[in-house]
């Protein structure tokens, strides 16, 4: 679910925060992409006459349609991806996983009206809110990528945290997902639509962490705070406290504790043992990957492997799979190049004393590289 209304938040009250990118800005970039939200999306969106794509023995092969084909986009544009799959969900999160469990009950018998009545409309609506991530999914996933030479992560708990903690410690660039919470859990840059169909011609948003906090005036904590208040999967919400209410609140008071001093109780009620002080660690303190075991590699792909996974058991066309592998190769080819920023690293500035005395030397001395070359750079590793 993520946090309610945070990216309309975002874009009211700190516009300067978000830029809109082409998916060749990224050539060269590592980005941790939440896998399960690809996934999702992919179950959602690939489809033949409404419904999920499958082979002959009925099994569902949107996900694996989908991945193979992104992910070669990705690759092309000279993206390195890293998916990150969740773990076991957090306990404090139960009750929002009951909830959900409610709502694909009640959908169920919607999709059940809808196909007695013969309304196509209402038969697609309510088909796709029965799609869930199923750990086969996962698995064949995982599968798929290993045979692309794609690495994957699993985390030990919820995905977008080990995504933000992977972009914390350097090891990538962003964190790709359309779920907001990867902010809450303090990702320096956030990806919107990285994954989305190219025919959708939708531009990325990229989300600046730093940025974010500085244009609307709040601490990293302040944030977690204004995020529990707009609602995120941990707990509940105070009663009547929008989006622009809660902001307010949270830049006169500065936390929750001191908001529930401050409002009406009867006409702002909270939860009933309200566990947002739970739910602030969590987003404080997540349970995320080991970064410092974490050696990110993008292997050769394996053709006949493709082959004997994707054609002979789930039956896509040779030609095709065969035709991704050559589009992965090049890839691969081109994207040694890297990025011109990454050869370069800022140490500081000079100081004022070295700057006067580099004016008054003299011009006419080569440039000398470390290999004693005049006039040349070597290349960057």
């Amino acid at each position: 679910m993520g946090i309610h209304g945070l990216a309309k938040l975002i874009a009211d009250q700190a516009p300067a925060a978000i830029r809109e990118q082409d998916i060749k800005s990224y050539f060269g970039r590592k980005i941790a992409i939440d896998a399960s939200m690809c996934i999702y999306q992919f179950l959602i969106a690939v489809r033949q006459d409404g419904n999920v794509l499958q082979n002959e023995d009925g099994e569902t092969t949107s996900h694996l349609m989908g991945m193979f084909y992104r992910t070669i986009r990705m690759l092309e544009h000279g993206i390195k991806p890293v998916y990150v799959f969740d773990g076991k969900p957090p306990q404090l999160k139960s009750q929002e996983l009951t909830k959900r469990g409610e709502r694909r009950a009640e959908a169920e018998k919607q999709l059940a009206q809808a196909q007695e009545a013969g309304e196509q409309e209402n038969i697609d609506k309510f088909t796709k809110r029965l799609v869930k991530v199923t750990k086969q999914h996962n698995d064949e996933c995982k599968q798929l990528l290993t045979l692309m030479g794609v690495p994957y992560i699993e985390a030990p708990c919820e995905a977008e945290a080990s995504c933000a903690a992977l972009v914390k410690a350097g090891k990538v660039f962003g964190t790709a997902t359309e779920d907001m919470d990867g902010l809450t859990f303090g990702t320096n840059v956030l990806l919107r639509h990285l994954t989305a169909s190219e025919a959708k011609k939708l531009p990325i948003q990229e989300f600046h962490f730093s940025k974010i906090l500085q244009d609307i005036g709040l601490t990293n904590e302040q944030f977690i705070d204004l995020c529990i208040l707009l609602g995120c999967d941990y707990c509940g919400t105070i009663k009547g406290i929008g989006p622009k209410r809660a902001i307010d609140l949270i830049k006169t008071h500065g936390s929750i504790e001191e908001i529930l001093e401050n409002i009406d109780p009867n006409k702002h009620p909270a939860p009933e043992d309200w566990l947002y002080k739970e739910a602030r660690a969590l987003f404080l303190e997540p349970e995320v990957v080991d970064c410092s075991t974490v050696d990110l590699k993008w292997n050769e792909p394996d053709e006949e492997g493709l082959v004997q996974f994707m054609c002979n058991e789930k039956q896509f066309s040779e030609d095709r799979i065969r035709n991704g592998f050559k589009k992965i190769m090049k890839s691969r080819q081109g994207s040694t190049q890297g990025r011109l920023d990454s050869f370069f690293t800022v140490t500081g500035s000079l100081s004022s004393k070295r700057k006067e005395s580099e004016t008054k030397a003299p011009a006419k001395k080569k440039l000398k590289t470390a290999n004693g070359t005049p006039g040349k750079f070597r290349k960057g590793k």
